[in-house]
């Protein structure tokens, strides 16, 4: 993201995407028809804001989403069978939420800073198995899988981060776990899942 960007519209959803992922959606309300057609009204697309969903939150002071969200920019577009619009978004970095607006139609913009992403650090032999079970998941569900190369399969904040938009846990944690300064405490936490779903 550009240092000079002030504000970017937000979409909340249940699903995660963050740095380096991707993801395919379906586009239909009209706040978010107009989101997608701004976005990409020139030759690049400019960022859309993917927030995660808090259900602890309320909409009425926008507290029902997460203050860590992640740009991503539309790689993709396509006419879906139903005739709605779907969209392909691939994550770029994270940003933090300063101050929320709602436009007329009901679309929240967000003022924001940039959120560092974890540093690069490779994955140790101990925990390859969390390389190698992910890449279990993407074969035995295609539809969940990002493109991947091997370089990316040996760097832990690669493998946490893919985690991270596939595991059924609560948003809260994954937002405890990205404000972290490194990945340490996403691995600590990986490990020990991965670990108990197999024992």
């Amino acid at each position: 993201m550009s240092d000079a960007q002030q504000t970017i519209p937000l979409f909340p959803l249940s699903g995660h995407v963050l740095p380096g992922g991707t993801m395919r959606l379906r586009i239909f309300e009209p706040r978010y028809v107009r989101m997608v057609k701004e976005s990409c009204n020139g030759t690049n697309c400019r960022p859309i804001g993917m927030c995660m969903l808090n259900d602890q939150g309320n909409t009425g002071n926008n507290t029902h989403i997460h203050p860590i969200g992640t740009a991503v920019t539309i790689v993709d577009f396509e006419q879906l069978p139903d005739g709605l619009l779907g969209i392909t978004v691939s994550g770029q970095g994270l940003f933090r939420i300063t101050d929320t607006t709602v436009e007329a139609d009901g679309l929240r913009v967000g003022h924001f800073e940039d959120h560092p992403v974890w540093p690069s650090q490779p994955l140790s032999y101990d925990d390859a198995f969390l390389a190698d079970q992910l890449v279990e998941i993407y074969k035995t569900y295609p539809e969940l899988a990002v493109d991947y190369t091997d370089a990316q399969l040996q760097q832990a904040d690669w493998v946490c981060l893919r985690w991270l938009e596939l595991i059924p846990v609560g948003a809260q944690t994954k937002q405890e776990l990205l404000q972290n300064p490194n990945v340490d405490g996403a691995l600590t936490f990986l490990r020990d899942l991965v670990k108990a779903s197999q024992e």
